[in-house]
């Protein structure tokens, strides 16, 4: 063989075994797949496999990932921990005391029977609006009827005393005491002349004697007739004794008369029945309590406060009220009046506060919550108050955000309200105070939370941040 040749042979070859390697390695023919490598095949035979070796890009992208982890762990180490802060704003602050109580009536009248009887006709139900002298229960009245007439009676007969005395008895007086007059003007002529008969001798002692008699007798008569006259006029005894019996019956007529408007039970004013606890055929006795009442009148509203509470309130107040059945309904109320006791045992004091408008579902005793505004502050700074420490004491402080410390800043608080609380010095608007629920320490590092100091309205002195009109706001 040529030598051109033999190098032509040689490059065959190695194309056919490079072909042959690539064929194994990269693209296994179909013959290959089909048949898997015996167990027992010869090592040597098989196709070298390229050694494994770990990609670059993961170990970058572990490190990273480390890296990250790292800094979420020690970001607030570095950062400081974020905190919620409340801005200082200025605003109205209102203060107000609440309290719970009752709806109440000037007067709340319990209506019983005066007399026992018995119960035949109840004219109103319970819940009914009644007016004044209103029948309310009916008594069995046939006895008291009886006694008006007898006492009737009585006082007619009383009446024929009277008037027979002042007209019979007097006029037949005044005639005995004419006759007595007339008597003794002649048995006084009589004794003249037997005087002077006996002076001259014509009659004896015994015939004066006589007319002496005669004459006393005379002036006995007419005195007693003056006194029987003067007993059946006006102002004597006589008079005043069938006076006293005419007054007596009408007395008596009167009772009877009032017994028996006591078998009929009327309302003592106009109002509303809210209990009854009587039904027709019941037997009942005097003082026993048949039904309840509320007047008709000035609706009021009942608190207990605690005592104090005292140094804020003053009659003339106003107020906001609900019933605890319509929560959602307010009406107007003020302080009307301020017990002037306290109550040791509960240390309370008893208020009451006039409704001038009281709404159509206001029942008696009806439970319900009243707000009194007791002070109102327009245009001052204003933080909450669960953002102020040491509240109770004489030196209030807060925590303040001043760069990435929370500083200790003394206060002065002004007027306290439900949920704020009045700056009057050591604070400016817009200084981020930390809450004390935050459990931050003074001089700890922090960092303030995303949108946290940036106040929402302010109306009434309620603050909100951000976050929290955002939560107010989403569905």
């Amino acid at each position: 063989m040529s030598t051109i040749d033999w190098s032509t042979h040689r490059m065959q070859i190695s194309a056919v075994s490079m072909a042959a390697e690539v064929g194994a390695v990269a693209v296994p023919t179909s013959a290959n797949a089909a048949q898997p490598t015996p167990p027992n095949a010869n090592p040597k035979s098989a196709p070298d496999k390229p050694a494994k070796r770990w990609p670059w890009r993961r170990i970058v992208i572990g490190v990273v990932l480390a890296f990250m982890i790292l800094a979420w762990l020690l970001r607030n180490l570095v950062l400081g921990t974020p905190v919620l802060t409340y801005p200082v704003v200025a605003g109205n602050l209102r203060q107000t005391v609440v309290a719970s109580g009752r709806i109440i009536t000037p007067q709340r009248v319990a209506i019983a029977a005066q007399i026992p009887g018995r119960v035949i006709r109840v004219a109103v139900i319970e819940g009914a609006q009644v007016l004044q002298d209103q029948l309310l229960i009916e008594l069995d009245d046939a006895d008291a009827k009886t006694n008006v007439a007898q006492a009737a009676a009585a006082l007619a007969q009383a009446d024929a005393r009277q008037a027979g005395v002042s007209q019979l008895e007097l006029g037949a007086a005044e005639q005995s005491l004419r006759e007595a007059e007339a008597n003794l003007r002649q048995a006084a002529s009589q004794l003249a002349r037997n005087e002077n008969l006996k002076a001259r001798g014509f009659i004896g002692q015994a015939t004066l004697d006589e007319a002496q008699r005669n004459f006393a007798v005379a002036q006995s008569q007419r005195g007693a007739a003056r006194l029987q006259v003067l007993a059946r006029r006006d102002g004597g005894s006589q008079a005043e004794l069938a006076n006293a019996a005419q007054a007596q019956a009408q007395a008596a007529l009167a009772q009877a008369q009032v017994k028996l408007a006591q078998q009929r039970i009327l309302a003592p004013a106009a109002g509303i029945l809210i209990s009854r606890a009587v039904e027709p055929g019941d037997v009942v006795q005097p003082g026993q309590v048949l039904m309840g009442l509320a007047s008709a009148g000035k609706t009021q509203i009942e608190v207990q406060l605690d005592e104090k509470n005292l140094a804020k309130l003053s009659v003339g107040q106003s107020a906001l009220a609900s019933a605890d059945a319509y929560p959602n309904e307010r009406f107007a109320a003020s302080v009307a009046f301020i017990n002037p006791a306290v109550d040791a045992t509960r240390g309370a004091v008893v208020i009451k506060l006039d409704v001038p408008a009281p709404p159509p579902y206001l029942r008696q005793d009806m439970t319900v919550s009243v707000d009194i505004a007791t002070a109102q502050r327009n245009n001052v700074l204003v933080i909450p108050i669960g953002a102020v420490r040491g509240i109770d004491g004489t030196a209030p402080w807060v925590l303040v955000l001043r760069g990435k410390r929370a500083v200790r800043q003394p206060i002065v608080l002004g007027l306290l309200g439900d949920e704020n609380a009045e700056v009057l010095s050591g604070l400016q608007v817009g200084d981020p105070v930390i809450p004390a629920s935050a459990q931050v320490v003074e001089g700890a590092h922090v960092r303030m939370r995303p949108s946290a100091v940036e106040a929402d309205a302010l109306e009434g002195g309620a603050v909100k941040t951000n976050d929290e009109a955002k939560a107010a706001d989403s569905p």
